[in-house]
């Protein structure tokens, strides 16, 4: 599987896809501090929007809250559904399959490089943030969102941990393009049914009368990385995080390995 995954890692960096998600990750950021620069005040609206123009810390986590909904999963699905699909169209899956190579092991190494890509966008994110951040409004304490000041050392952890933290539904949702991307064999078709997966579980999210359901949907979970934030921290949102993010991932994953493992060769 080892050598599986490095040449799944080695086709990731030949596709133009691979560097288009990272280049909008690192625009992002730049959009938000040059509009920042160009405006006037701060954006009080947004978590630690007060904060923006005070510290250079702030600005990871204002992206992060901004970006967590859609961005974030549109990075990870163009990946992650396109890992399997892309072998369909192209027509090498059935070369791949028919030799000499475990198909649990091809499985393995083709989800774990999608996971891979998702954590590699994720951190390019957050360092794009912080240093564009910190080039802007310098490198001061940290305000948490119960109030007191966190010193730079302790806010530079913090942020890692947000950025990890929410890395578990991201995942999540990168297990879920895996799905799609091996039982549809359409990259479109598997970015595209993600991504429109994580808008409908939002839009449940807010409807009335359907409060009881909101805690069991994944999309409830892309704000658990703020527990991380508070004085004491509070690790449940982070817990309850990881556990519905293995109910909707781990499955995931599992009915693609099934369907995966009894792709039929011959019928293509």
């Amino acid at each position: 599987m080892t050598a599986a995954y490095r040449w799944e890692l080695r086709k990731l960096a030949a596709q133009r896809r691979t560097y288009l998600g990272l280049a909008g990750m690192v625009a992002l950021p730049a959009l938000l501090v040059l509009g920042l620069a160009l405006s006037e005040g701060n954006p009080q609206d947004g978590l630690f929007g007060r904060y923006a123009r005070e510290t250079g810390l702030a600005a990871p986590l204002i992206m992060l809250a901004f970006a967590s909904a859609f961005m974030l999963p549109l990075m990870a699905s163009l990946v992650a559904g396109d890992i399997v699909a892309n072998e369909d169209g192209n027509g090498t899956l059935k070369t791949i399959l028919t030799r000499s190579v475990d198909r649990g092991a091809i499985f393995a190494a083709k989800a774990l490089a999608a996971l891979t890509y998702a954590a590699l966008g994720l951190a390019v994110f957050g360092l794009a943030s912080l240093g564009l951040g910190v080039a802007f409004y310098g490198l001061g304490p940290l305000p948490s969102l119960s109030g007191s000041v966190v010193e730079v050392p302790r806010g530079l952890l913090l942020i890692g941990g947000a950025l990890l933290a929410y890395l578990i539904p991201l995942s999540a949702v990168a297990a879920i393009g895996v799905l799609l991307s091996t039982v549809t064999r359409n990259s479109a078709a598997a970015v595209v049914g993600t991504l429109l997966l994580v808008v409908l579980l939002s839009i449940v999210q807010i409807l009335p009368g359907l409060e009881g359901v909101e805690p069991f949907l994944l999309t409830s979970r892309f704000d658990g990385w703020q527990g991380l934030l508070r004085e004491p921290v509070d690790w449940s949102p982070v817990v309850e995080s990881a556990v519905v993010s293995a109910a909707y991932g781990l499955p995931a994953l599992a009915a693609a390995w099934l369907v995966f493992l009894r792709r039929d060769v011959a019928g293509g």
